[in-house]
This record gives C-alpha cells, sequence and structure tokens, in this order.
C-alpha cells in the first residue's frame, strides 16, 4: 500500500509542476496518466500493485465525471447556448440514436460470436463522449463559440441519454426485462433516468447556490473551507439522483449549468478546487486504467476488436454528427471537427465495468473492444487536439477576414 502511495504521490507531483508546459504539447494529460499506468503496472515494471476491483474502478470514473461535468456545465456561455443549442439538441435526438444504429450495423458485421443484444449493447457503450478528454478542444477560444458549447453539451448529457438504453438491453440480455414489455420498460428507465436526474441537479444547486451566496455575504465562510462547497454540491449531485434511481450524469451537468448561472460572478473562483479535485482524480483513474484495466482485458484481444475500435472513432461517430448537422450554418470543416472530436472515456468505463457484472456470454469481447476503443482514442484525440484546434482557428481568421473584406 505505501508502495503504490509512494509512486502515485510522487508522480502527481511531478506532474502538477509540469502540466503547463504539458498541456501546450501533444503529450496531453490522459495519454500521460495512461501510460504510466501501463509503464509501472503488471503488464510493465510491476511496480504498482493495485487491490482495486472493477467496483472501486467504477467508483472512480464515476465521481472523477460528475466533477469534470459540473464544473464544465458551470463554465458553459449560456449567451452563446441559446443562439445555437440547435446544434447540441441535433446532435443528442437524431446524431446519438444514428451512432447507436450504426455501431449496431457494423457490429453485426464484425463480431459473429455476440448475440444481437450484445451488440446493441456494445454499440451503446461506445456512444457517448468524454467531457474530460475533450477538454482540450471546448475550452480552447480558437474554437468557435458555437462548435464548444456544442460539443461541450453534448458530451454532459449523452453519457446520461444511454443509461436508460444500456440498463433497457441488459435486462433484456438477461432476461430481467421482459415481465414489463420492451417498450414499457424503455419509457420507464428513460423517464426515471433522465426525470430525476434533472430535477435533482436542478433543485440541488439552486438551494447550493443560494445557500453559499447567503452564508458568504454574511462573511460565514472562511477562505480555507471556499474551496470545498462546489466538488462537495456536485458530488452530492450525483449521489442523490443516483440513490433515487435517476442520472447522477445529468444531475451534475443541469445543476452545474443553474450554477454557473446563479453565481456567474465569482464562479471562476469557486469552480478552482472543484477542478483541481477533478483533475487530480482523472489522473488517478487514467493511472489505474492503465495499471488494471489494459492488463485484466489484454487477454481477450482480437482484429475484431481493433477493426470495430476504429470504426467507432471514425466512421460510427463521424457520419451520424455529418448529416445531423448538414443543415445548420457550420462550414464542412467544423462539421468534421465536431465529427472527429468524439473522444471515449470515462462513461465507457463505468459502462464496461457495469456490463462486466452481468457476466454476459460476450462480456469478455466486448470489454476489451472498449479497452481498445478507450486507448486509441487517448492517443488519436490527444495528438490531434491542438494541431487540429490551431487548423480550425486559422481558417475561422481567414473566413472573417475575408468577409470583412467583402463588405
Amino acid at each position: 500500500m505505501y508502495g503504490n502511495m509512494a509512486i502515485l504521490a510522487a508522480f502527481v507531483f511531478l506532474y502538477s509542476i509540469v502540466s503547463g508546459r504539458l498541456e501546450r504539447t501533444p503529450a496531453n494529460g490522459a495519454i500521460v496518466f495512461t501510460v504510466f499506468g501501463l509503464v509501472f503496472g503488471p503488464l510493465g515494471l510491476g511496480l504498482l500493485n493495485m487491490g482495486v476491483d472493477a467496483e472501486g474502478l467504477r467508483t472512480l470514473a464515476e465521481l472523477t465525471l460528475a466533477l469534470v461535468l459540473f464544473t464544465d456545465a458551470a463554465n458553459a456561455n449560456l449567451g452563446v447556448l441559446k443562439q445555437s443549442f440547435r446544434i447540441p439538441q441535433r446532435l443528442l435526438l437524431i446524431g446519438l440514436p444514428l451512432t447507436i444504429l450504426l455501431g449496431f450495423g457494423f457490429g453485426y458485421l464484425v463480431f459473429g460470436g455476440l448475440t444481437l443484444l450484445e451488440i446493441a449493447i456494445l454499440a451503446t457503450m461506445l456512444a457517448p463522449t468524454d467531457a474530460a478528454l475533450g477538454k482540450a478542444v471546448v475550452t480552447d477560444e480558437s474554437v468557435p463559440a458555437d462548435v464548444r458549447e456544442g460539443l461541450n453539451v453534448e458530451s454532459g448529457l449523452n453519457d446520461g441519454i444511454c443509461v436508460p438504453i444500456l440498463f433497457l438491453f441488459l435486462a433484456l440480455a438477461t432476461g430481467s426485462g421482459t415481465e414489463d414489455g420492451g417498450t414499457v420498460l424503455a419509457l420507464k428507465l428513460v423517464a426515471q433516468e433522465i426525470g430525476i436526474g434533472v430535477a435533482v441537479g436542478a433543485g440541488l444547486s439552486i438551494v447550493g447556490a443560494r445557500l453559499l451566496n447567503q452564508f458568504s455575504d454574511r462573511g460565514w465562510i472562511t477562505e480555507s473551507w471556499r474551496q470545498l462547497p462546489v466538488p462537495a454540491l456536485a458530488v452530492t449531485c450525483f449521489a442523490v439522483a443516483q440513490w433515487l434511481g435517476g442520472s447522477g450524469f445529468i444531475a451534475c451537468f443541469v445543476g452545474g449549468m443553474i450554477f454557473g448561472g446563479i453565481e456567474e460572478r465569482r464562479k471562476q473562483t469557486l469552480l478552482l478546487a472543484a477542478e483541481g479535485t477533478g483533475d487530480t482524480l482523472a489522473l488517478i483513474t487514467w493511472v489505474v486504467f492503465g495499471a488494471i484495466g489494459i492488463d485484466q482485458t489484454v487477454k481477450h484481444f482480437s482484429w475484431e476488436a481493433l477493426l470495430y475500435a476504429l470504426l467507432s472513432l471514425t466512421i460510427v461517430r463521424m457520419l451520424p454528427v455529418f448529416l445531423t448537422l448538414s443543415r445548420t450554418s457550420l462550414r464542412t470543416d467544423e462539421k468534421l471537427f465536431m465529427g472527429w472530436f468524439g473522444p471515449r472515456g470515462l462513461a465507457s468505463i463505468v459502462f464496461a465495468v457495469i456490463v462486466l457484472n452481468e457476466k454476459l456470454p460476450g462480456g469478455g469481447t466486448i470489454s476489451v473492444t472498449v479497452v481498445c476503443t478507450i486507448l486509441l482514442s487517448v492517443v488519436a484525440h490527444g495528438l490531434s487536439a491542438h494541431p487540429l484546434v490551431a487548423t480550425l482557428g486559422a481558417r475561422m481568421k481567414a473566413s472573417d477576414g475575408k468577409t470583412a473584406v467583402d463588405e
């Protein structure tokens, strides 16, 4: 235990003092964290021997995602979002179902050993995008504001929407959903997950923000404790929603947006601690994933898993996004940019643990495909983020300059 603690603490210290420099390079956080876990874990030097089981990894990934969703939503530009809400609305209501459907079609062609429901489960697991891995894109002001806010809202809500869909397919695959019927069960799950998530996130954030304002104005909050209310509120939103049977991810995103709207003036100061906590948890999650997740699934590796992972990150994601945004004002390069930046990460890790606990016959194939997709995403999206953001920003400036000359 102390050996693991020493290695992790030293790594956190070393990364934190050079993080600013590394963020300006293609080697983003997730790449460094995962490689570190892989090198020091059982498949590498064997120095990290963490006794983290599947449930422990799930809890860690869920808490990380909860904080990231809350802070990203709180930092959203609501003015831009109101003007361009049609973009994330299309991505969620049209693009997401098309992505699952296309993923199912390719899964049917690639995997001969999986049942139809297992293929549907895999397609759903890899449909949501990761807010944490996409942070470098949605926070860079070189990217057009409507593109940034569109990707931010999509990544914030699509994992919560996928939860009831995944549970429906799991219930049908295990036979536990046959009593009510598939349609009734689907409607029940969707209403419960989304409805409770929205209600809890909105209610707790309004109350929390009001209380924070009241007691802050009275000077009751000391500086040392001022760092804790936002992380605590984010975790409360997540845990209460999950406890009541709703989606904690939707609760965090909705709660974050409301909190950011109420605390517009001083939200940057209040969010610093939550962002730092989220970054630290993300570091630990990716280290554990690199050390344990890869080690436990590498024995199931196959060319089918690699092929599907490549398809999932390209055609399965990019084609639905491009078609969905075909009638918007976005340029072709912006549509391709949004299609490419659909990284897979924390939500897929959580879903993989949920599916593994069900012990499906094709669970090994499903898990290795998810791990393979996440690994490729960490590398491909991490290495391409800065170059593609710079290219898009340059094209935007050139387009604005041409418009100004024409006028």
